[in-house]
């Protein structure tokens, strides 16, 4: 009887250690994210994103916005490229007085066949061992005049083990929120060539993270995780221009190195196609304008078309409701419909997920409320 007893609460004992230990600091941060990508490939086998419909009203007058909008090449941040705009309005008397303001669209604008960046400076992660992250993000903040380097951020998101090989994008983006001002950054799954073009064509360019094989120290050919920090591109050879940070081969070396697309998705799909934007605050609006189409329906004045293709982004086609993007533009939308306790909750919301990040924020002092 008391072997059967001790056996009972064995099995219980041992689940509350075992959730303790995996709530440990180095260990959570090892397989949380592992834990995240598997329960979101379950939920993906189970409810396919692919197979998330969105309908909007008026559909021909929106897919003309969204097409447009989805090309836009922004005028301010590259001289090649001009636009012009179309006059917006919102009827005052249906909505609040204060708050978002409708501005212009832009009308599309053809991609370049070829852009490479100027004013990236680049870094190598050599002479520190495991630095690919703090190496890439490095270049992303100089580009936009950051004082520092490689080192500057190493310290900061490897303080303790400086053999930790996996420094998460999140960390990288904590680092930007909490150290660098007037900087921010957006981090994104689900990304494709058509979007990494986009970006740059508009004078943003891109870290991503995909999987490569390499000589190891052993000499052994293994694969591994790698950030590349995407500068360019050249349509007329299907390649993209990016920053290696590791790669030596005097053929195609890290500064601007070539790679084809086809190759660039094959280790770029090991990490669900993810993407980090990092820019100054004062260009939000252009990022969201260039990262999706809601920000084409707010300012068409298509409110319900926004909460509701926001809602189903957030509800059948990523894991975790977790995109600030959409949770502040239907908050914004919700705003213009007159319903402001689901706007302050959808900005709320933003913020759990981005924290001090400043559309959001303002947003809420917008309604009178602290963040």
């Amino acid at each position: 009887m008391q072997h059967y007893f001790n056996r009972k609460w064995a099995i219980p004992a041992v689940i509350i250690f075992v959730i303790g230990l995996y709530y440990v600091p180095p260990i959570h941060s090892r397989l949380a994210w592992r834990l995240d990508s598997l329960r979101t490939n379950i939920k993906y086998m189970i409810n396919p994103p692919d197979q998330a419909v969105f309908q909007p009203s008026q559909q021909t007058q929106i897919n003309l916005v969204v097409t447009q909008m989805m090309q836009t090449l922004v005028a301010t941040l590259t001289p090649q490229a001009s636009s012009s705009t179309i006059a917006s309005t919102i009827d005052a008397t249906s909505t609040p007085q204060a708050g978002p303001t409708a501005r212009p669209a832009i009308t599309s604008t053809p991609l370049p066949a070829t852009v490479m960046l100027s004013g990236v400076k680049y870094e190598t992660q050599h002479g520190r061992l495991n630095y690919c992250g703090p190496t890439n993000f490095s270049m992303a903040l100089t580009y936009w005049g950051w004082n520092g380097n490689r080192d500057v951020i190493g310290k900061a998101v490897m303080p303790i083990n400086q053999k930790d090989k996996n420094v998460m994008p999140y960390e990288l983006q904590d680092y930007i929120t909490d150290n660098v001002s007037g900087i921010t950054s957006v981090i994104r799954y689900g990304g494709d060539i058509d979007l990494l073009k986009r970006m740059v064509a508009a004078g943003f360019p891109v870290v991503t993270e995909k999987g490569i094989y390499e000589v190891d120290m052993n000499g052994k050919n293994s694969w591994m995780g790698h950030y590349a920090f995407v500068t360019g591109y050249d349509e007329t050879q299907q390649e993209l221009i990016y920053q290696d940070s590791y790669e030596t081969d005097p053929t195609n070396p890290g500064p601007n190195r070539h790679i084809k697309y086809s190759t660039f998705i094959e280790g770029w799909r090991a990490f669900n196609y993810v993407f980090v934007v990092v820019y100054p605050v004062d260009k939000q609006n252009q990022v969201m304008s260039l990262l999706g189409p809601l920000e084409a329906y707010f300012y068409s004045n298509r409110f319900s078309d926004v909460i509701n293709l926001a809602s189903t982004t957030l509800n059948d086609t990523i894991a975790e409701p977790d995109l600030e993007e959409s949770l502040y533009w239907r908050g914004q939308a919700y705003y213009m419909a007159g319903k402001t306790d689901l706007a302050e909750k959808d900005y709320r919301g933003a913020l759990k997920v981005h924290p001090k990040w400043i559309p959001a924020t303002e947003a809420l002092q917008d309604l009178g409320l602290q963040p």
